[in-house]
């Protein structure tokens, strides 16, 4: 008799778990141990949870590999849109470096170069004014003290605490 048949007919007796299927009535060709799987009867609570507890640990494990590399992989191409980004913005400085040379050049013949160069220099001087203002008023909307955040850690002991 296996563990789970002698406790539930009351024999209290503990027998070895059968393996050859010679309990069951069979000459082991169809049996458990023949097939290569164990009979839910043969195994304890112990080594079900210990199962259990194992294939638990490995599909974590696995889920936190498949999570670092679509991260991994994910990281690579924010890295790449990053660098392009980076290369549009260069360009988009020489533009702009260009188009002011291109101005002061042509502000040159009429009014002189000095002052061409002086007339640029005011435009930028203006632009960055501008630009200033907006970033510091938008700053200044800014709240550094993350409200959601403090008013849910601060409801954590009180759901720690019993009732």
């Amino acid at each position: 008799m296996t563990d789970a048949m002698s406790d539930a007919s009351g024999g209290g007796a503990h027998a070895a778990p059968v393996t050859d299927g010679s309990a069951y009535g069979t000459s082991g060709s169809t049996s458990a141990a023949t097939s290569g799987t164990r009979d839910s009867a043969d195994v304890s609570i112990g080594q079900l949870i210990n199962n259990i507890s194992t294939d638990l640990s490995t599909l974590m494990r696995q889920e936190v590999a498949l999570a670092k590399a679509e991260l991994k992989q994910e990281a690579s191409k924010a890295a790449k849109g990053a660098g392009m980004l980076g290369g549009a913005g260069f360009a988009g400085y020489l533009t702009v470096l260009f188009l002011s040379i291109a101005l002061w050049a042509a502000l040159a013949a009429p009014v002189g170069a000095g002052w061409a160069a002086l007339i640029v220099a005011a435009l930028w001087g203006l632009v960055a004014a501008v630009l200033f203002v907006l970033g510091r008023q938008r700053l200044q909307q800014v709240n550094p003290k993350l409200e959601q955040t403090v008013e849910t850690v601060s409801e954590i002991p009180s759901a720690l605490k019993p009732n």
